[in-house]
C-alpha cells in the first residue's frame, strides 16, 4: 500500500442536501434536484464501476468513500490518504436492510437497539462482530474480529450510499494527520489529484466524527467520544450503558485498536498547537509560555473560546480568531479554524480549551491529539 495514488484531475461537483429526502420504508430517496440527482449518479458510478476514492460530505466531517465490500476500493482509500493500513475503518450504510443484505449482518445485538433507534442516521458508529459470514473486505476491520458501522444522517452521503447500494469504508477525507475537512474545500486542498470527485454538500453540521461504542464487551466502553454524547449514550442507552468506561485516549505504538482515532498523531495542522486548559484569562499563561519559548516576533495564532480576554497588541499575537462560547459551536468551528490560520503561515496555534462534558468531550479529545503540548494553569 505504498504506492503512489495515480494522478486525476479532481473535479468538485455541487449537490443540494435540501433537495433528498428519505420517505419512511423507502430504501432510495426522493431527490428534488436534477443536477443533484446527476452528480450523485456520476458519484455512485465511479464506486460501482472503478476502485477509485471519492469524496464526500456527511453530517460529521468530509469522507473519503470506497467500497467496504472490495480490497482495492479499500487500498485506494488508504493510498489517497497515505493512512498506516493497521487503522481501521468504519463502514458507512443507508439502512439496517442493507446491513444485513449486502453485509450479511443479520442480528444487532440487544444492547445497541435503543442507542440506535433515537441516534440512526445519525453521528453513532458502533462495533459489530465478525464471523465467516460477513461480507467485508478484511483491510476495513485490519484483520480483526469486530467492525465499525454507521448509518448517516446528511441526505448526500445516505443517498450515495443508497443510490449506489454499496456499504462504504469512509474515514475522513483529509491527508493523513491533517485536521479533518469540514468543507468541499478542505479535500480538495488535500487530496487535489489524489481521487476522481468531490461531492460539494456545504458545510458539515457537527464538525468532529462519530461516537464510537463497544457494547460486545462488559462494561461496554466508549471508544471514541463524537456527535452524540457520553450523557446522551448513558441516558437513552439505560441501564445497560450506564457503567460505560472510557478507552485510553492514545494507544501505543504497536497496540492493535479497534476503531479509527486512537492511534497515530491527528487532527494536526503544520504549525505548532498550544493547548491551554484552566487559564483563566489566559494572559499570564501565555505571556510566561510566549517569554519561556522565546516566541516574541513570531507569527503566532490564537483561538480562543469561552474565557480568555486577550490582551493581543501587548503580547504579540497577530491572529485571533473565536471558537464560539458553545460546545456544539467550538466543535463546528475547531477544524475549519485550525485549516484556516494554519494556512496564514502562522508559526504557533494557541488554543483555549473547554470543559470536557458533552459536546465538550470530543472536542477535548481532539484538541489533545492535535496538539503538542499542553499547558495546565493549575500546574503553573
Amino acid at each position: 500500500m505504498t504506492s503512489p495514488p495515480p494522478t486525476f484531475v479532481t473535479k468538485v461537483l455541487k449537490v443540494k442536501p435540501e433537495s433528498i429526502s428519505f420517505k419512511p420504508g423507502n430504501l432510495l430517496p426522493t431527490i428534488t434536484d436534477r443536477k443533484t440527482q446527476e452528480n450523485l449518479n456520476l458519484a455512485a458510478h465511479e464506486l460501482t464501476t472503478t476502485n477509485n476514492a471519492i469524496g464526500f460530505p456527511t453530517e460529521t466531517v468530509y469522507g473519503l468513500a470506497g467500497s467496504a465490500l472490495d480490497d482495492e476500493s479499500v487500498k485506494s482509500i488508504y493510498r489517497a490518504k497515505n493512512r498506516p493500513s493497521d487503522n481501521p475503518l468504519i463502514v458507512h450504510i443507508s439502512s439496517r436492510d442493507q446491513l444485513s443484505r449486502k453485509l450479511n449482518c443479520q442480528e444487532i445485538p440487544s444492547i445497541y437497539h435503543k442507542l440506535i433507534d433515537e441516534f440512526w442516521p445519525g453521528p453513532l458508529t458502533i462495533l459489530l462482530p465478525v464471523d465467516e459470514k460477513t461480507n467485508i473486505s478484511n483491510l476495513v476491520t485490519a484483520n480483526q474480529n469486530t467492525f465499525a458501522v454507521r448509518m448517516p444522517s446528511h441526505p448526500v452521503a445516505r443517498a450515495l450510499i443508497a443510490i449506489s447500494d454499496t456499504p462504504i469504508a469512509a474515514p475522513s477525507a483529509n491527508a493523513s494527520t491533517r485536521p479533518s475537512p469540514t468543507m468541499a474545500e478542505h479535500v480538495y486542498h488535500d487530496l487535489q489529484g489524489r481521487i476522481p470527485l468531490v461531492l460539494d454538500g456545504g458545510n458539515c453540521k457537527v464538525g468532529v466524527e462519530s461516537t464510537v461504542i463497544d457494547g460486545l464487551c462488559n462494561p461496554p466502553m466508549l471508544l471514541r467520544p463524537g456527535g452524540v454524547s457520553l450523557e446522551q449514550i448513558k441516558q437513552v442507552g439505560g441501564k445497560e450503558w450506564e457503567n460505560i468506561i472510557r478507552a485510553k485516549k492514545t494507544a501505543g505504538k504497536n497496540e492493535v485498536v479497534r476503531t479509527p482515532g486512537m492511534k497515530y498523531r491527528h487532527y494536526s495542522p503544520t504549525a505548532k498547537v498550544v493547548l491551554f486548559v484552566n487559564c483563566q484569562d489566559g494572559n499570564t499563561a501565555i505571556s510566561k509560555y510566549i517569554t519561556k519559548h522565546q516566541l516574541q516576533g513570531k507569527k503566532i495564532a490564537l483561538l480562543r473560546s469561552k474565557y480568555f480576554e486577550i490582551n493581543e497588541n501587548e503580547l504579540g499575537i497577530r491572529v485571533v480568531r473565536d471558537l464560539g462560547t458553545k460546545a456544539s459551536d467550538v466543535s463546528f468551528n475547531l477544524f475549519k479554524l485550525l485549516r484556516e490560520v494554519d494556512e496564514l503561515n502562522v508559526d504557533v496555534i494557541l488554543v483555549e480549551g473547554i470543559e470536557e462534558d458533552n459536546e465538550g468531550l470530543a472536542v477535548m479529545n481532539r484538541l489533545s491529539k492535535a496538539a503538542v503540548e499542553t499547558i495546565d494553569g493549575e500546574n503553573m
